[in-house]
């Protein structure tokens, strides 16, 4: 039998994190009373001395026996009373003062008893003296006691402190809670610089503070660049660095203190190795190791603590923000608490997604998950942005587990009243596989190895050699596959699944005129695919009642029928079951789309319609069909250039799916009654009876990708042939040329072309610009003498003679 097993609880990490916490704020607690002790001590003192020498000064000495003065006394002390001080020396001058400074017998009261030299009870008589004096109780302001460096002189250290007055309208301000962000920071430190060299200039407090910051940073640095270049040796200075987080110097504190939470978070980074770190049994600290594994223990352990206090750190700075707490001990106004809770949110954000692997990654997710419901936005986006990386990066599924975990439970808390942003972080999950339903192979019982009896008995030597070898090749195969961990991952992402679904469900029948609506159709939209068969028949009652209430916006219902269909062309396809009202539905609300309304809304009909057409095409009648694609043609005159490029494919692709729709390219009717295009069912409208006469006024668009889609559907929308399609248009679906040739950044796809260059053709005159010859050279005579001959602008018939010469000439 071993030793009695301890009955006394191991204590969780959330219960030593709390210790922990407890114990900084005591040490901070204690730390304060003693600065407080010291202070009220030096004024007690300085009270005290004070005290004596007002007595001394007001009151005379008794004798100790009344007589009257002789005339010559009287004279004598007329003189020296008159004599000047000027003959007493420097040195004289302040040996009476040093005396006069102590309470000697020159001081003392004559008429007490008392003998000179009796230290305790002088000292007791001149306390109780002092007690006997009445107190006049004078209203002082509140005082906030600023301790400077000491001076030292030649009786020793003298400390220095500085009195802040604290007036209550100030601490009414301090109170309130101001949006300054990080670049508020500078300005602030530059207000108590001030207070703390009242006898200098703005210029020169300002060249003090940088000159302060710069041998900070070179501090920062010099500290940084040893831990990274040797950490198993200069792990110790993690904790000279993190110390400088209580920097007191208020004209730089809040500068220093983000610097260093920077600093410290890529040390983190570069030193943590890429495995968790465990901490060390009993048995394994008593065992006797090589130094080098010793060093590596020590490293480990130190990283590791030193990485759980900077977290604290951390989590207490955004704590203090939260909770407006005000530190008289801390040199840091209460309006820099916002930016010190910023940087120390980002610093989370990236250790968030830069170590996933390492040791307390689960706490950080707990510490930034409320974050992704502050009320203020700059602090939720960062929160939501790193928990949507983290998602995406995450391949194995364990970080996303246990963030979707949090999530659920933060919804829960706070029934229901959270932002929808946090739930739409969940559609950044990559789960594509959960383990719904066990296949043949799965059920199948697994291949066992026969044991080295039944090999004996059944198997000659030569087939077991032959056996053994095998088996370690099918050993390492299934090794070199990895099955276990893609069976891990299948679990973790069915666990994750099963939680967001919790979360959804429980909105839909809790919370359904929440603001988390949308966001949850968007989730069952996104994940409907691989939602279990046993729910289905409950959601589809859900789903259609939201829509059929009419307090569903578009966008919502168009997610419900997105969910509805998603379910019934993936596992769905096995049930026998007509959402026919769905079908009426998505047709009514095809005309309240158009280019005044939000275009996103046509990316979500054209998934609709790719599951309710095209993968549906056998359940679908052709007088559906044909009802769609005609309400869609009138739909594409009037949203935008990429919507009607969008929805032109899907016709494609019902065309397709259908062809019988061509009966819509004919003018004759194909059966009685007329065309109904204000009716809402889609299949008593008649749309056998009409004709697809857009695609005439879509063959004039402005749009040259809408045009040719015109052109080619008119014609029949042929595989084939001149008017077939390109490949880079025909093999790429609606949604990806509805985002394609999306306008959104303002740009045109494809490209204008830049107007060209109207350049007017002007006459070159040259040897070669004259095809005659003779005529050429006529030209270059008249225009020779022309140059040569000296023009007398002045005179009028000057120029008629010219003229006329010339036109001689020509002639």
């Amino acid at each position: 039998m071993g030793p009695p097993r301890s009955k006394k609880r191991r204590p969780t990490f959330r219960r030593l994190l709390k210790t922990s916490g407890m114990k900084l704020d005591n040490k901070l607690k204690t730390r304060q009373m003693k600065q407080q002790n010291v202070a009220k001590k030096q004024r007690k003192e300085q009270k005290r001395l004070r005290q004596a020498v007002k007595d001394a000064s007001i009151r005379t000495p008794r004798p100790l026996e009344t007589y009257r003065k002789r005339p010559e006394e009287e004279d004598e002390d007329e003189f020296l009373e008159t004599l000047p001080t000027d003959m007493l020396e420097e040195d004289d001058m302040h040996q009476m003062a040093a005396m006069a400074r102590k309470a000697s017998f020159i001081t003392r009261d004559l008429s007490s008893c008392a003998p000179v030299h009796s230290g305790k009870k002088r000292s007791s008589d001149v306390i109780r003296s002092y007690e006997k004096v009445p107190r006049k109780l004078v209203r002082t302001e509140e005082k906030e006691v600023i301790h400077l460096l000491p001076i030292k002189d030649k009786r020793g250290l003298i400390p220095q402190s500085m009195e802040k007055v604290v007036t209550n309208q100030q601490q009414e301000e301090e109170e309130e809670e101001e949006d300054d962000d990080a670049a508020a920071d500078e300005h602030v430190e530059n207000e108590v610089a001030p207070q703390i060299y009242p006898q200098l200039t703005e210029a020169q407090r300002e060249r003090i503070r940088a000159q302060k910051i710069s041998e900070k940073r070179l501090t920062i640095a010099s500290l940084g660049s040893a831990i990274v270049s040797d950490p198993i040796v200069n792990i110790k200075r993690v904790k000279e660095l993190r110390g400088m987080l209580m920097e007191a110097d208020p004209s730089v504190a809040v500068t220093v203190r983000k610097l260093v939470m920077v600093s410290l978070m890529e040390i983190f980074k570069d030193i943590a190795p890429t495995y968790r770190i465990r901490p060390l049994t009993a048995e394994e600290k008593a065992t006797k190791v090589k130094k080098e594994t010793q060093q590596l223990r020590e490293f480990e352990e130190g990283l590791v603590s030193q990485y759980k206090f900077y977290l604290e750190d951390l989590e207490q700075t955004i704590k203090d923000w939260k909770q407006k707490k005000k530190k008289r001990s801390q040199a840091v106004g209460f309006q820099s608490y916002r930016g010190l809770a910023e940087v120390a949110i980002r610093c989370l954000c990236e250790l968030l997604l830069a170590m996933p692997h390492f040791n307390f990654h689960n706490n950080i997710i707990v510490a930034l998950v409320p974050l992704m419901n502050d009320s203020a936005k700059k602090v939720s986006d960062m929160a939501c942005d790193a928990v949507k990386k983290l998602f995406k990066q995450d391949k194995m599924g364990v970080a996303s587990l246990a963030t979707v975990r949090v999530i659920s439970g933060l919804v829960k808390s706070l029934n229901y009243n959270v932002r929808p942003e946090v739930l739409l972080t969940l559609l950044s999950l990559r789960i594509k596989e959960v383990e719904m339903k066990k296949d043949i192979e799965s059920t199948a019982p697994k291949k066992k190895f026969m044991n080295h009896k039944e090999k004996k008995k059944n198997l000659s030597r030569m087939q077991r050699k032959w056996k053994k070898a095998e088996e370690k090749l099918e050993k390492e195969l299934m090794e070199a596959e990895a099955s276990d961990s893609k069976d891990k991952k299948i679990k973790l992402h069915t666990e994750t699944l099963n939680i967001v679904f919790l979360c959804y469900f429980r909105i839909l029948k809790k919370a359904q005129k929440s603001v988390l609506l949308p966001a949850v159709l968007e989730g069952l939209a996104n994940f409907a695919h691989l939602i279990n068969l046993e729910f289905f028949d409950d959601l589809l009652n859900v789903l259609q009642n939201l829509i059929q209430s009419g307090d569903l916006t578009h966008k919502e219902s168009l997610h419900c029928i997105q969910t509805v269909f998603t379910i019934l062309s993936g596992q769905g396809d096995v049930l026998n079951i007509d959402p026919l009202n769905f079908y009426s539905q998505l047709y009514k609300m095809l005309p309240r789309l158009h280019a005044g309304a939000s275009n996103d809304d046509i990316a979500i009909v054209l998934r609709c319609l790719d599951a309710m057409l095209t993968r549906r095409k056998k359940q679908v009648s052709l007088q559906r069909a044909m009802a769609f694609t005609k309400r869609l043609s009138m739909l594409s005159l009037h949203v935008l250039p990429n919507a009607s490029v969008g929805i032109l494919a899907a016709n494609r692709a019902t065309m397709h799916s259908f062809p019988k729709c061509d009966f819509l390219l004919d003018n004759e009717i194909q059966g009685s009654g007329f065309y109904l295009p204000e009716l809402d069912e889609p299949e008593h409208c008649n749309a056998q009876n009409t004709a697809l006469w857009e695609l005439h006024t879509l063959q004039r668009h402005y749009h040259p990708v809408v045009r040719r889609f015109a052109s080619h559907l008119s014609r029949g929308a042929p595989s084939e042939g001149s008017a077939a399609l390109s490949v880079e248009l025909s093999r790429r679906s609606p949604v990806e040329l509805f985002d394609v040739y999306s306008v959104k950044d303002m740009t045109f796809n494809p490209p204008v072309a830049p107007p060209g260059s109207k350049k007017k053709d002007r006459f070159s005159v040259g040897a070669s610009s004259l095809l005659d010859a003779e005529l050429q050279t006529r030209v270059n005579r008249v225009l020779t003498e022309a140059e040569d001959a000296q023009l007398d602008f002045t005179a009028t018939h000057t120029k008629k003679t010219t003229a006329h010469t010339i036109a001689h000439t020509l002639s």
